[in-house]
């Protein structure tokens, strides 16, 4: 009976995937022609673009797609080319009308100039008795990474307005950072999103920007895999890790360790009846 179930189960998860995989690859189509009317020269979908490093990416991943592998969205893309009536020439300067506003945030995509991530900055200064200045304070450098789906606002609103003045002889310098591609920072549709991206992006927008010559890191979820790669590159930098709530999964020989993180907390599969009802229960 239970090998029966288990076989019902597999064909309703083999049927259902099989309906989000047709429209995964239809949104495909359907999105680049939108783009192509509404937005200036539509960037090829990550699904269709051959990944050019092996590096790995924290941030961008698809699963195999039943449609995609059987070459599916070559037609789509046939009828996209087929469609275009776009005059580059007297096209002018590309105004964004996909987007609700035109704000730098949601504009930020479309730009290629040198940009720089957010960063929100709280700082300490040095701490005097009453008798005059103490003498020279050193900096302490503390940079926040967020976990995916956030942003600075995670560290802003939870730790940095519960931050006191130092009593000590030292100056306080906390950097909280909007990852590349969350919050206010920018979106590039050229980028690829990898772990070194993520990483180049720290480095010129707080280290070099700042002229850090030793920091902390503090590091939430996704963030946390960030905040070792920074380690492992300027371990004479960094003085101390603090990692919450980091992403840990078992080593495997056979697949990426992202791919591996997918496939076992959101692999293609439907929860058993009973279980669906407990967890609605609980």
């Amino acid at each position: 009976m239970e090998k029966k179930v288990k076989a019902l189960l597999d064909t309703i998860t083999f049927l259902v995937f099989l309906f989000f995989d047709f429209v995964d690859v239809v949104l495909c189509v359907a999105y680049e022609l939108l783009d192509e009317l509404f937005e200036a020269k539509p960037f090829p979908c990550y699904c269709g673009k051959k990944l050019e490093t092996k590096e790995l990416s924290e941030t961008l991943f698809w699963r195999k797609n039943v449609f995609r592998e059987m070459g599916f969205l070559s037609f789509g893309r046939k009828t996209c080319e087929a469609v275009k009536k776009r005059d580059d020439g007297n096209r002018g300067e590309v105004v964004n009308r996909w987007s609700d506003c035109g704000c730098d945030s949601c504009v930020s995509w479309m730009k290629k100039s040198n940009q720089k991530l957010h960063v929100v900055v709280k700082e300490f200064p040095q701490v005097n008795s009453e008798d005059g200045p103490r003498e020279e304070a050193t900096t302490e450098n503390v940079i926040f990474l967020h976990g995916f789906l956030s942003s600075s606002s995670y560290w802003t609103r939870s730790v940095f307005k519960y931050l006191s003045e130092p009593l000590n002889h030292q100056i306080y310098r906390y950097f909280a950072v909007d990852l590349l591609g969350f919050g206010k920072s920018p979106k590039p549709n050229d980028c690829l999103y990898t772990l070194n991206d993520h990483v180049e992006m720290i480095h010129k927008s707080v280290i070099s920007a700042y002229e850090l010559s030793s920091f902390h890191l503090v590091a939430h979820s996704m963030g946390c895999n960030i905040a070792l790669a920074l380690a492992a590159k300027y371990p004479k930098f960094v003085k101390s890790v603090t990692l919450v709530a980091p992403p840990y999964f078992s080593d495997s020989n056979d697949e990426t360790s992202s791919s591996m993180a997918l496939n076992t907390v959101a692999r293609k599969t439907l929860w058993p009846p009973l279980a669906f009802g407990k967890s609605v229960m609980t």
